[in-house]
């Protein structure tokens, strides 16, 4: 190397020169070498000056970095914190009104059942009520036609009672007769007595329905064959004569008696 000197041929110059006080020295003979440590040395200061601030700023960033990455994630975490209890409350929400739609479904539901069967039971009153109105239509035709039935024969009777006073006394008094009441308007009552050759105090009747235009025997007593008094009311509805009934009736009842 340059800078490296060797011992033997220092000491060898040492033999060879003599060393004098006044000589000048080789140092002195050599050129002067600046080698700018002090700029150097100002340039390394600068350069640490410099270096520490950028480390000082460095660090300071990385601290507000740091204290700012903190606070984001506290903020995070508190948003994180936040939206759980705004999902929670969501959910509990959310539960409610799936309770309370599933409850109205089924009050819904009960009250579609109720308003069916208040349908079926208005449909079965208006129908029953339709079936009655019917009913009672039919029913005050058929008063009406009977009143007017009743009207009718009740004229006929009057004006044949006109005639017939004397001659319905007479078979009366000659066929042992009586006339009752039988509980209804258009029914009458015919008693006979002296029926009945063993017991003259016994008596048979039978009663006549005056409802509708032709004659009708209901109730009898002693039974009659039914195919019998069917054709004494065909000779009287025919004939349109009483004494054909009371005769005819009076004769079946003996008929009846001697058997």
């Amino acid at each position: 190397m340059a800078s490296s000197f060797e011992p033997s041929f220092s000491a060898s110059l040492r033999g060879q020169l003599p060393l004098s006080t006044t000589a000048p020295s080789m140092a002195d003979s050599l050129p002067d070498i600046n080698f700018g440590f002090d700029e150097l040395r100002d340039r390394m200061a600068k350069f640490t000056a410099k270096f520490d601030a950028f480390i000082e700023q460095g660090r300071k960033r990385v601290l507000e970095e740091r204290n700012q990455f903190r606070m984001n994630i506290a903020e995070l975490q508190e948003d994180q914190r936040m939206k759980k209890k705004d999902i929670e409350i969501l959910q509990l929400k959310t539960s409610t009104h799936e309770q309370t739609i599933s409850k109205e479904e089924a009050e819904t539901q009960e009250m579609q059942a109720a308003i069916t069967a208040l349908s079926q039971q208005r449909n079965k009153a208006q129908e029953h009520r339709d079936t009655l109105k019917q009913q009672i239509t039919e029913t005050q035709k058929e008063i009406d036609t009977k009143l007017a039935a009743q009207r009718a024969h009740a004229a006929y009777l009057e004006t044949q009672s006109r005639f017939n006073v004397p001659e319905l006394d007479f078979w009366m008094t000659n066929l042992c007769l009586k006339i009752e009441g039988a509980g209804q308007t258009d029914r009458l009552k015919f008693v006979y007595s002296h029926v009945d050759e063993r017991d003259w105090e016994r008596e048979a009747w039978f009663e006549l329905c005056t409802s509708s235009r032709d004659y009708d025997v209901r109730h009898c007593r002693p039974k009659l064959e039914r195919e019998k008094i069917d054709k004494v009311l065909d000779k009287v509805n025919e004939t349109r004569e009483l004494s054909t009934l009371l005769k005819g009736m009076r004769e079946l009842f003996v008929e009846a008696m001697k058997a």
